[in-house]
């Protein structure tokens, strides 16, 4: 005889719920990926920062530093200091823009390029070998984690790398 513990147990949790849990799926794989490290030496570590703006400059041939902050998430005072981080490392360069001697454009590096697309290898090698190489679902999580990300992407608020809710910011986990 099942017991109302062992029934409740096997229903499945309200959507919201649900959606929560796979939030903090998200954010737990993540950081589980940053844990890993590299197994190439060539490799060089980005912090989530330096791999958004990185991502957007393999996307872009160059970008201004407000493009990159629009198109990021970050606030623009804190895409200078990500910026000299990525230029330290050998991975992007800034050019003077020659009409507006103000202006300057980022472009990536060979270099940049390159670490990038071995940084992501790195991270499907690992998200491949944790999931066992199981493929059978994974165009439907490719799928749905799009949409989200597109989504969330459009509804950015403007100017901001995270809600601002009364005069507190959310706090990153």
């Amino acid at each position: 005889m099942e017991t109302d513990r062992e029934s409740s147990a096997r229903k499945t949790p309200p959507p919201a719920v649900r959606w929560a849990d796979l939030a903090d799926l998200i954010l737990i794989i993540a950081r589980e990926i940053q844990f890993q490290g590299y197994r190439d030496e060539r490799a060089l570590s980005l912090t989530q920062s330096e791999g958004m703006v990185m991502r957007h400059l393999v996307a872009h041939v160059s970008a201004t530093p407000s493009q990159i902050a629009a198109a990021t998430g970050l606030q623009r005072t804190n895409v200078s200091p990500v910026l000299r981080d990525l230029e330290g490392k050998g991975l992007i360069e800034r050019h003077v823009d020659p009409e507006d001697r103000r202006g300057v454009s980022v472009h990536r590096t060979r270099r940049g390029a390159e670490n990038y697309a071995l940084v992501r290898k790195e991270w499907g090698a690992a998200i491949a070998a944790a999931a066992g190489g199981d493929t059978n679902k994974l165009d439907d999580a490719l799928a749905l984690l799009r949409s989200i990300e597109a989504s969330l992407t459009a509804t950015r608020p403007n100017g901001a790398d995270g809600p601002v809710r009364g005069s507190a910011r959310r706090q990153n986990i």
